[in-house]
């Protein structure tokens, strides 16, 4: 049961008040980017360039996002979120960002709330909320379009809290199932809410006070963790190939790091200064005296706040809060090149928040007229770290500002080397851009999209040897990259090295059996090949039509694909259908080549049904 403890109310004209300030500092500082672009950054495979995603609500895009795993994550729902965007926006970027400070603002909210019903405490609750929502270190999770996966689990994570709240109070099994349903479509937004049920155990302690024994509290959470495990498993499952060139650091690096890392999510909470998209691994350049000293401050801290818990149980909770929700992205299983990013502090975060703001209102309790010293010294740390978030969310306007920023606040940063060169190969400026690819690969050798980059801008400059080279370098570092298999494949045949093309992209289709220009390129040879030996008309025709059907599959390409696996299968009544289909195609396209090219097609097609009627006697 939950002790009783004395309530303290806030009249319903205040309680509006609280809402609309909190809903008007969330737009205040992030409603710039209503007017922002997407970046180079992730924001093309979550959206742009995501055929399944681009297309909006479907039942195959709804098919495909729980069946599949998608930048190396298993979120189903932050996938829908974005084919819902897309569905309402099209490829606006101002509305997705919207969505996201939807998102972002209705978390901060459900916070308020559940803070203000269990501690009974609505103005530190407020002061609480406030800071959470336009701390600077929320800006990557709300700016950053492909962080969508931050607020949506974000939401469902406040969500589950504020329904756990009153589960605690009423303890009926209808109330801990929706517990769980919450639970679960936040580990579907993003799998870091595994730690979620250990959390749960601790808000037990405080701010619920339950009374029942920890074997009792631990035993109604079993259906929770049992989620949080499958959760787990499906993460380790689809970052497999994540994990790539890092998965060969040390242990010892790793751990090092982590430890390093909490204490500067610590700094950066208090001094959020030079945040930037990409902090680079440090790999082994912290020395050993440093370590074991941070090492030593975290266990003394946590063993202190452990012996004090009776007397302050909010800096107990707090603090626990703020170490087990790093957990999964602390980097002991490291995934990625970054050695920590601000957008894991979207949750672990408040906990820190939490256990200063009620040791303030703790410490001051007996001042006569607190109030008077602590609603502007609060109004001022609100107004300086709105003023920051606002500054430092401008930089995510286009991938331009935020790679020119990032790189004078880290000038041998290979991820902004990359992403700068990226928008140098859009505008065509393959000099500069293989010129910053070249001193990506300089800094860090294990960046694969540096290698798929250059390869690209190689490739563009008719290098082949080396942009295929580059191209297996990075599949050797990213295995599952589906576009540097699909354009290795595209080179080699070029080359006349039609069975490596083949085998390239029937390793895309083992990683991605929906890939529609593995599966089109694929059929293309097996219909079209000089070399006879490899053609397999009946493979072709199958791969086309499953590249026709598959999203973005109704283009003049994929049919003209399939009219010539038809044509080489002897279907020549389907191959014209098939040519004349690409015809119109092409001409709605304004694709002149191509649809003169269908004409020729459906000539000879023509011609080559009437030889076989006549050799079959018909």
């Amino acid at each position: 049961m939950v002790r009783s403890s004395s309530v303290a109310t806030v009249s319903s004209y205040r309680l509006m008040l609280i809402y609309v300030g909190l809903v008007a500092i969330v737009l205040a500082v992030f409603g710039q980017t209503a007017w922002f672009d997407f970046v180079n950054y992730d924001d093309g495979s979550y959206v742009f360039e995501n055929a399944n995603v681009r297309a909006g609500i479907t039942w195959h895009g709804m098919v495909w996002a729980f069946t599949h795993i998608h930048s190396q994550n298993w979120h189903p729902l932050t996938s829908i979120s974005h084919m819902l965007d897309c569905q309402i926006f099209g490829l606006n970027a101002g509305g997705h960002h919207l969505t996201n400070i939807l998102l972002h603002t209705a978390a901060v909210i459900l916070l308020f709330e559940f803070l203000r019903t269990t501690t009974a405490a609505p103005w530190a609750s407020a002061a609480a909320a406030i800071i959470f929502a336009v701390h600077p270190l929320r800006v990557e999770s709300v700016a950053w379009i492909a962080e969508r996966k931050d607020v949506l689990s974000g939401f469902f994570f406040m969500l589950t809290l504020l329904v756990y709240g009153k589960y605690a109070r009423g303890r009926t099994w209808g109330q801990m199932t929706i517990v769980a349903v919450c639970l679960s479509l936040g580990l579907m937004s993003k799998p870091m809410l595994i730690t979620t049920p250990l959390l749960l155990l601790l808000l037990d302690y405080w701010p619920l006070n339950r009374t029942e024994s920890f074997a009792s509290l631990l035993l109604e959470k079993i259906p929770l963790f049992l989620l949080s495990a499958a959760s787990s498993v499906a993460t380790m499952a689809a970052q497999r190939l994540a994990i790539g060139a890092t998965e060969n650091l040390p242990l010892t690096w790793r751990i090092t790091n982590a430890i390093v890392s909490y204490f500067i999510y610590l700094r950066q909470m208090v001094w959020p200064h030079d945040l930037i998209p990409f902090y680079p691994h440090p790999e082994a350049t912290v020395p050993l005296a440093e370590v074991i000293l941070l090492c030593s401050l975290l266990i003394a801290f946590t063993v202190a706040v452990a012996m004090l818990r009776r007397r302050y149980p909010y800096i107990f909770v707090g603090w626990l809060w703020y170490l087990i929700t790093l957990l999964p992205v602390i980097g002991i299983v490291q995934v990625g090149l970054q050695g920590h990013a601000d957008r894991y502090t979207y949750l672990s975060s408040i906990g820190i928040v939490i256990a200063v703001v009620w040791t303030v209102r703790s410490l001051t309790a007996a001042w006569p007229s607190r109030s008077f010293i602590l609603v502007p010294s609060t109004i001022a740390v609100v107004f300086a770290l709105a003023a920051l978030s606002y500054a430092q969310t401008k930089h995510w306007h286009d991938s331009q500002s935020l790679w020119t920023y990032t790189l004078n606040i880290s000038p041998d940063n290979d991820v902004a080397h990359a992403g700068l060169a990226g928008i140098q190969f859009a505008r065509g400026d393959l000099e500069n851009a293989i010129s910053h690819y070249r001193r990506a690969l300089e800094i860090r050798d294990g960046n694969s999209a540096a290698h798929y980059g250059l390869a690209m801008a190689l490739a563009r400059q008719r290098k082949f040897d080396e942009a295929i080279a580059r191209w297996e370098k990075s599949l050797e570092l990213q295995p599952d990259n589906s576009a540097a298999r699909n354009y290795l494949g595209t080179a080699l045949a070029g080359l006349g090295r039609d069975r490596e093309a083949i085998a390239q992209w029937e390793q895309t289709l083992e990683y991605d059996p929906e890939n529609g220009d593995a599966a089109n390129n694929s059929a293309w040879l097996l219909a079209t090949s000089q070399h006879r030996e490899l053609r397999d008309p009946a493979k072709a025709v199958d791969l086309a039509k499953r590249a026709a059907n598959l999203p973005g599959g109704s283009n003049p390409i994929v049919y003209r694909t399939l009219a010539a696996a038809l044509a080489e299968n002897g279907q020549f009544d389907n191959a014209i259908r098939a040519a004349e289909h690409a015809r119109e195609l092409s001409q709605g396209n304004a694709n002149t080549a191509v649809a003169d090219e269908m004409t020729r097609w459906i000539d000879l097609f023509k011609q080559g049904r009437t030889l076989h009627q006549a050799r079959s006697g018909d």
